[in-house]
């Protein structure tokens, strides 16, 4: 039988990207007692993850010295752990992937750091072998799969794709061109504030100055990948025009979408489809704090940020984290031009055909879903939502085509083996527990 454990700890981390190191390090520096549960196998996350380097990519000094100084703080961080429930108050459970153990642990303050996803527009072949997420696809790079010589077009919208296409570029691929769906006027604003955001625009003319022979068009998307067996071409549009450019691999993604399914399981109040925080990152549950993207996408520095005051606050430090809440507001500001500037427009929501594939781990396509109100009928009916993701990326997908939203997030928030249900503690157990802390 899988073996059960329980952990008690002062301050309890939930991811360990930037937001969440950057918290953990400012509250194990106070003497607090932290605990990072991540499943990455180092500390990162998504944007910072660590693998197989390539020696043409250049080195990231923000990077290093954050992971260099949550490494040398007391806080512990446990790897490879999946939290799939919150049981009671100030409880929660994870699933050790590796050993199929489930850990129980016990907070006085928790701080979520749960991180963003891609956003993904199905449209006619985006199911195709060669097809990738943008983020997906450097994340696969970065684990040691070779886009060597590779004719790759990144498309889609967001900051991220300069950053996914510099990327490729530099291990090695042949990127032939990004497609911005969003306009040069809507870029505009955001363009004239990287003054203000000096180590931005620093970064922005890298990327371009390593793209120098990449086209970049703004008003541009994609409306179909062609191909029998896998990916051969992508077909591209302005709004007046069509061209088809033929490649080996897209990379296409539609900016991100916050991971907020935890939170809502705890009960934190969203707005606007993210956690709601007050100045001092706190959310509307009593000793629960939330920060970086869940609370809105506004980037690294935003995440930092906040997570300095997230691990200040929660060890009783509050002048000092007042001392970073004009910082913390002017990089949010930045982010909230970031998403009108990326705002989707209208036309993506009519690229799938009767039979493009939606939700892809049911199969449902989208003449099944059409005759549905809401998400929860349409799960009824078709099961679309109701696969391994359990949502995560055919959700925003119909909320853009449907305007539908996820309105039950039920444990376990993510797919684990049956022995782990078997084994797991159930609630006469987990009483006891509670009464001796």
């Amino acid at each position: 039988m899988t073996s059960i454990t329980t952990r008690h700890t002062e301050i309890l981390i939930v991811g360990a990207g930037p937001a969440g190191v950057a918290a953990a390090t400012s509250a194990a520096s106070a003497g607090a007692q932290v605990t990072v549960l991540d499943d990455n196998p180092g500390p990162g996350g998504q944007i910072w993850r660590g693998g197989i380097a390539s020696s043409n990519i250049a080195k990231d000094p923000a990077r290093e010295a954050t992971i260099l100084a949550f490494r040398e703080s007391k806080a512990t961080l446990l790897s490879g752990r999946r939290v799939i429930d919150a049981a009671k108050p100030q409880i929660l459970r994870a699933l050790v992937e590796e050993s199929g153990v489930i850990e129980t642990f016990t907070w006085d303050r928790l701080i979520l750091a749960t991180g963003a996803r891609e956003r993904y527009l199905p449209f006619p072949g985006w199911t195709l072998p060669g097809v990738f997420g943008a983020g997906g696809l450097q994340a696969l790079m970065k684990g040691g799969y070779s886009v060597k010589d590779k004719r790759i077009v990144v498309a889609g919208t967001g900051p991220l794709l300069l950053a996914v296409a510099a990327h490729l570029q530099e291990d090695g691929a042949q990127v032939l061109s990004i497609a911005e769906q969003a306009s040069l006027r809507s870029l505009l604003p955001v363009a004239a504030t990287l003054w203000s955001h000096p180590a931005k625009l620093l970064q922005g003319i890298r990327y371009r100055t390593v793209l120098r022979d990449a086209q970049y068009r703004n008003n541009c998307w994609p409306i179909a990948a062609e191909g029998t067996d896998r990916l051969t071409a992508v077909r591209l549009t302005d709004g007046s025009k069509t061209w088809t450019e033929p490649c080996d691999l897209l990379a296409c993604g539609f900016h991100l979408v916050p991971n907020t399914e935890f939170a809502v399981l705890l009960g934190c109040k969203l707005t606007n489809d993210c956690v709601a925080v007050d100045s001092t990152q706190k959310t509307s549950i009593e000793n629960v704090y939330c920060v970086g993207e869940p609370t809105g996408i506004a980037g690294l520095d935003a995440a930092l940020v906040q997570g300095k005051i997230a691990g200040l606050s929660a060890t009783n430090r509050p002048d000092q984290a007042m001392a970073l809440f004009k910082k913390r507001d002017r990089e949010q500001a930045f982010g909230k031009r970031l998403d009108r500037a990326f705002a989707l427009r209208p036309e993506l929501r009519s690229l799938a055909q009767p039979d493009t594939i939606v939700c892809r781990c049911e199969d449902v396509r989208y003449a099944q879903l059409q005759p549905y109100s809401d998400w929860t009928d349409a799960k009824l009916q078709t099961r679309c939502g109701m696969g391994p993701c359990q949502g995560r990326i055919c959700g925003p997908a119909v909320q853009t085509l449907f305007g539908w939203r996820n309105t039950s997030i039920r444990p376990p928030i993510f797919p684990i083996p049956l022995s782990a249900f078997i084994s797991a503690p159930t609630s006469n157990e987990i009483t006891p527990l509670q009464e001796t802390l």
